[in-house]
């Protein structure tokens, strides 16, 4: 049936609008003359119909008249209509009066012929659109929408339109106090956001959608807690600038995710800067098969270099990220190399085969609670290895090298946090004995990362908890994984010699982090998933810091990357010195030792529970 639809389709509807035209010059007549039409204007009907039958045809067939489905009318078709029918009226007009010189034929036929024809065929639309909308069946899965904007318009419209979709909505809210008490498509806006209690009670959704693209975390993460006593699922849109299209669809409709609670949007940086400069570059990547260093390794590729060396001291790692690469590029050669940073010969042998103009380094231990227990192992790997890695790059030309730092080796007080300052300080005393860049790169926790308390807390609210939290106090700044990488990228091509940080906005409450874990997976804090608060772990502080005493951030070309200047200087002779020994000691696992040069070399260092000062080491100008 369907396909013999489809064929009558387009006779059908010439038919109907000639039909139409007929019907519209006619009622024009009839309304002039008041239902009782002279002879002689019927006749002049009669002669002059076939010609505006013609001209008609001629002006709608260009413009499409014939076409389209009329279940989609909108305001686009009525303005065509009116464009095709008046212009077709001035062609009869100059017809009838100019060409033929009919002058008895009357001026206010084509006026009502006009205004009646383009009544008659935008009817003629709309009846597929009423006889929808008078069939229509409400849907099961009821929804509130939080925004009666735009996006919430659109969404309506869409669920409304297409009977694929399970939704029905059945109220709006908003906190503008001017949309209380209007509709749209039908559907009430039936309060704010501090009427929800209310609302959830009358209308009785199955869950809620945030229908504001462009909503800043904190309304949210309000909406969240308010939101949790009822344990409704909550989704949300895009942010605009992730819809490709820019118009909203249900299909766009997600389930909310960790990353709409941060304390800030995710920062979007111009990407043509990296394409630059990677593009035909020999690139190295250490410690490839990590969170940080496989996203880095995706993005590079995505850059079009020449090729990129995939440094990574763990096998199985090292294949997922490689065979991952492998199927999303055949221009970029892709160089897998299983080595230890800690190993200098084969570190040598990677970088004289390979010769790479650019090296990001971002191998390192970095788990707070086990460096405390294994410091030797932190300072092999953190300084030794970084150690390592930089001489390789001086000695065999590397043009750019970037070390990936941590927040936490601003006033460190763990041993991870210290060798990440050793590595900072070997970074920087490179810098000023060499015209190569040499910079480091330091954020926050990367969110979904290897051992990151989000992945653990989503464990354990999966196991029926409890969540473990170690203070009610403790904050960190969190950033998304792309948005770490392309914070390394584009300071690869920034100015040499500077640390850089990322403009992170508040730090937030990690305790409150897990409750709106809690509140995603569809249970209430303390009541279905208890928090449970296990004490600060040795290494730990209550918050981080981006910027040292000693140091001062400042503005560069690239938005939402700040310099760090330092007002100290590195004595790299001394330095050298120092860190020789500290390695000496750690492969000879003195780790009483190593704390206490650890302490030298970093003053700022304070191990948890230790309120000592430590002397100076000579090493800061």
């Amino acid at each position: 049936m369907r396909p013999f639809v489809r064929i009558l389709h387009r006779p059908l509807s010439v038919l109907l609008h000639l039909g139409a035209i007929v019907l519209a010059n006619y009622a024009a007549f009839w309304l002039r003359f008041d239902g009782a039409i002279p002879e002689v204007y019927y006749g002049y009907w009669i002669r002059f119909l076939p010609y505006l039958i013609a001209i008609r045809a001629f002006v709608f067939v260009p413009m499409r008249m014939f076409e389209g489905l009329w279940r989609y009318t909108s305001l686009w078709d009525l303005r065509n209509i009116i464009l095709a029918v008046a212009s077709s009226s001035v062609l009869f007009y100059l017809l009838v009066h100019q060409v033929m010189a009919v002058r008895a034929y009357p001026r206010s036929i084509f006026l009502l012929d006009m205004l009646l024809l383009v009544c008659i065929m935008t009817g003629m639309r709309l009846s597929r659109r009423v006889y929808r909308e008078l069939r229509y069946v409400p849907k099961e899965h009821r929804v509130l929408i939080y925004g009666a904007g735009d996006a919430g318009e659109l969404l309506v419209r869409d669920m409304r339109h297409d009977p694929a979709y399970p939704y029905e909505p059945v109220a709006f809210v908003d906190d503008d106090p001017a949309k209380r008490g209007e509709s749209i498509h039908g559907i009430p806006v039936l309060g704010r956001r501090g009427d929800l209690e209310e609302i959830v009670a009358a209308c009785r959704p199955d869950e809620v959608i945030i229908a504001i693209p462009r909503a800043d975390p904190r309304t949210i993460r309000s909406l969240v807690r308010a939101l949790e006593p009822f344990k409704l699922p909550i989704k949300t849109l895009p942010r605009m600038r992730d819809i490709v299209d820019g118009r909203v669809q249900v299909s766009h409709i997600r389930n909310l995710v960790v990353e709409d609670l941060l304390s800030r949007a995710p920062v979007g940086l111009d990407a043509r800067r990296v394409h630059h400069f990677l593009a035909t570059k020999r690139v190295l990547v250490t410690g490839a098969g990590g969170s940080i260093g496989s996203e880095l390794c995706r993005q590079i590729v995505a850059a079009g270099p020449r090729e990129i060396v995939l440094l990574e001291r763990y096998e199985n790692s090292l294949h997922a990220i490689y065979s991952e690469l492998a199927e999303t590029t055949s221009t970029v050669r892709l160089i897998p190399a299983l080595a230890d940073i800690t190993d200098a010969p084969r570190l040598g042998h990677v970088f004289s085969d390979h010769r790479p103009h650019i090296v990001f380094h971002a191998a390192a231990h970095k788990h707070v609670p086990l460096m405390e227990d294994n410091p030797c192992e932190a300072v092999k790997n953190n300084v030794r290895g970084t150690r390592l890695v930089v001489e390789s790059a001086l000695r065999w030309g590397v043009e750019r090298f970037v070390l990936i730092s941590t927040d936490k080796a601003v006033k460190p007080s763990s041993v991870m946090g210290a060798t990440k300052r050793v590595a900072e300080m070997i970074v920087q005393a490179t810098q000023s004995g060499t015209a190569r860049r040499f910079v480091t790169v330091r954020f926050g926790n990367v969110l979904a990362s290897n051992g990151s308390v989000v992945p653990r807390f989503l464990a354990q609210i999966k196991a029926g908890g409890p969540v473990t939290v170690t203070h009610p106090d403790m904050r960190r700044y969190f950033m998304l994984i792309p948005e770490a990488v392309q914070l390394v990228l584009h300071a690869a091509a920034l100015e040499a010699g500077s640390i850089y940080v990322l403009d992170m906005g508040e730090q937030i409450k990690v305790a409150d982090m897990a409750r709106d874990l809690i509140r995603l997976a569809g249970f209430v804090p303390d009541e279905d998933i208890q928090i449970v608060y296990t004490g600060i772990r040795a290494g730990e502080k209550l918050e981080e810091e981006l910027v040292g005493p000693d140091e001062v951030a400042e503005t560069c070309e690239v938005g939402s990357i700040h310099r760090v200047r330092s007002g100290l200087g590195i004595r790299a002779a001394r330095l050298n010195g120092e860190i020789t020994h500290l390695e000496q000691l750690a492969l000879e696992g003195d780790a009483p030792s190593v704390l206490e040069n650890l302490r030298l070399l970093v003053p700022s260092f304070t191990p948890t529970g230790d309120t000592t000062e430590p002397a100076g080491s000579g090493l800061i100008a």
